[in-house]
């Protein structure tokens, strides 16, 4: 008989659980009883129920809310009711708080667990068919623009109310890899997404670099037939191909300056002509520009148009780089993991241990979201335990400043009762942030403070530098 779940026990009265298995079994599911707190969390890890039975007084060192807790740190999700024989109810209520999904009281009714095993799967595999549709979505629409980071709901604000406007041009800015063309396809979805026919609304996005000298014109463009030796027919260029959508011209500060030029007329006056024609197409197309240059700077050196920098720039967005935006990365973490987890078939994969959390927080990401990305990919392949540890990140992130975590988790800010030299505690300091700033003395020195010089003077004393 194919099982309706896996369902964990944990009691130290081994006669309440055993008869809870053998009810549970009759029904179908599969169990396993744990009868001390012992590795308990490390087992429950280990054997990945659906959910579980859990007592609150287990007379151990640890009871069932320490239990309870420690699964919710290592962020493993799944339901857990709560067994107590207190009258009160007042522990159980606690245990609501910290995450239990019901409670039952001790002498229970088999058939009451029943009827809460049933529901509580039921609506565990409703919330599942819910996130799975969720994926579906985004893999229809594009992948989502993750952040919650003040900056970030920021940025989505304002760019959802650029794209519902229905402007006709908008620059996007920011470092490689922060995810410009994640967040182009979610204008082009906000700009279209309930418009009939929304699946069709094209949208293109062509890199400005990628396509040859000789090639870019006619790509863009179009051509007529016979405009040049190769231009054996007509062809429709991206602008013409992108009609009634939006075009994302990628690393636009790369451009060359003529077809700048022929960019701001169709910006400005809506319309195309092909390479060799004589008749102006008229266009209906949202235009967005990104560049990881600073415009600003290459108009001021000659490098680009001041008015199609000003044309673009109307509606402008820049992505901060991850390194500006911390509370980010771990949002970022889970959405790759469970992203990656589905696409490997590697379900068992839920989380990242505490310790590579940290050393991913103290990381500067240099590559942006993209290595964040590729990193978590990586990790999803390379292992299959339900928890990723340290040993699964590259060596510039999980090995380089491996000690510098170490170090964090034992060094407190509160006076330890046998005391501490002023010198350690100075010196503490001085080195995590150096390491924090991939030893940049002036970001340092702006971390503790001080000022240039004497931050300095400060890391030669301790031989830091």
């Amino acid at each position: 008989m194919r099982k309706k779940g896996r369902i964990l026990l944990l009691d130290d009265d081994e006669l309440i659980i055993s008869m809870l298995s053998r009810a549970l079994r009759k029904e179908g599911y599969e169990t396993q009883l744990l009868h001390s707190s012992e590795m308990a969390v490390e087992k429950i890890i280990a054997w990945q129920p659906d959910m579980m039975f859990l007592d609150i007084e287990l007379g151990e060192e640890l009871d069932g809310l320490d239990i309870l807790r420690m699964l919710q740190a290592e962020r493993i999700n799944f339901p857990v009711v709560m067994l107590t024989g207190d009258d009160s109810s007042d522990s159980a209520i606690k245990a609501l708080r910290y995450g239990a999904s019901d409670y039952l009281h001790k002498p229970f009714n088999v058939e009451e667990v029943k009827i809460v095993v049933d529901r509580i799967l039921k609506n565990s595999r409703m919330q599942d068919e819910i996130d799975y549709l969720k994926r579906a979505q985004v893999e229809k629409n594009g992948q989502p623009f993750i952040g919650e980071s003040a900056a970030i709901i920021q940025l989505l604000d304002d760019a959802r109310k650029i794209a519902t406007a229905g402007v006709s041009s908008i620059l996007i800015t920011g470092k490689s890899g922060t995810g410009k063309e994640v967040l182009a396809r979610n204008l082009h979805h906000w700009r279209f997404a309930e418009q009939q026919g929304f699946e069709t609304v094209p949208f293109i996005a062509i890199n400005c670099t990628a396509l040859p000298e000789n090639l870019i014109e006619g790509e863009l463009f179009g051509h007529v037939k016979g405009a040049f030796t190769d231009a054996k027919s007509d062809k429709k260029g991206v602008f013409e191909l992108a009609n009634g959508g939006t075009l994302l011209l990628d690393e636009i500060g790369d451009m060359r300056p003529d077809l700048q030029g022929k960019l701001l007329r169709v910006l400005e006056e809506r319309t195309v002509r092909r390479v060799g024609g004589k008749v102006d197409l008229p266009i209906d197309v949202t235009i967005i520009a990104s560049t990881n240059r600073d415009l600003k700077k290459l108009v001021a050196e000659g490098l680009f148009r001041e008015d199609l920098y000003y044309r673009l720039s109307s509606f402008f967005i820049n992505i901060p780089p991850l390194c500006e935006r911390e509370t980010d990365v771990i949002r970022l973490t889970e959405y790759f993991l469970q992203k990656f987890a589905q696409k490997y078939s590697k379900k068992q994969v839920k989380t990242l241990a505490k310790e590579a959390e940290e050393l991913m927080l103290e990381y500067l990401w240099p590559g942006n979201v993209r290595e964040l990305r590729n990193v978590i990919e990586r990790c999803v392949v390379m292992e299959s335990a339900p928890v990723l540890g340290v040993e699964c990140l590259p060596l510039d992130i999980g090995g380089r400043k491996a000690d510098s975590i170490e170090r964090r988790k034992k060094f407190q800010i509160l006076l330890p009762e046998e005391g501490i030299s002023l010198e350690e505690v100075e010196r503490e300091y001085l080195q995590l942030a150096l390491e924090r700033t991939n030893n940049n003395m002036t970001k340092a020195a702006k971390l503790l403070k001080v000022s240039y010089d004497v931050f300095r003077y400060q890391a030669k004393k301790y031989n830091l530098l």
